[in-house]
């Protein structure tokens, strides 16, 4: 398994953009394909969105479609999550997790089940 250490979170107000970004641990992050997810306590964790291992493959939650950008860079082990136009519906702890087994997949792997490493994660929190 990878370690996995989320940054980049913080208090913003609604319409602004915050940046994320995971650092994984080992030398075969460029194998794994990684993801975003968010939790609002009482809530359960849902999908935000998924990079192939190469970069060049990405999937959204519909939510987060056109204000979220997921990307990689493999050179330096990190996977980041752009968040553009924040609204108060955003806030969340935001989780990296990255999955083994299938890392070529865009689409269709978004299960909690489907990653097997996850990160402490970071708070969002979108003020109104």
């Amino acid at each position: 398994q990878v370690q996995l250490v989320e940054s980049g979170g913080g208090l913003v107000q609604a319409g602004g953009s915050l940046r994320l970004s995971c650092a994984a641990s080992g030398r075969t992050f460029s194998s794994y394909a990684m993801g975003w997810f968010r939790q609002v306590p009482g809530k359960d964790r849902e999908f935000v969105a998924r990079v192939t291992s190469s970069g060049g493959g990405t999937y959204y939650a519909d939510s987060v479609k056109g204000r979220f950008t997921i990307s990689r860079d493999n050179a330096k082990n990190t996977v980041y999550l752009q968040m553009n136009s924040l609204q108060p519906e955003d806030t969340a702890v935001y989780y990296c997790a990255a999955d083994s087994r299938f890392s070529w997949v865009a689409p269709g792997r978004t299960r909690i089940s489907d990653f097997d490493s996850w990160g402490q994660g970071t708070q969002v929190t979108v003020s109104s």
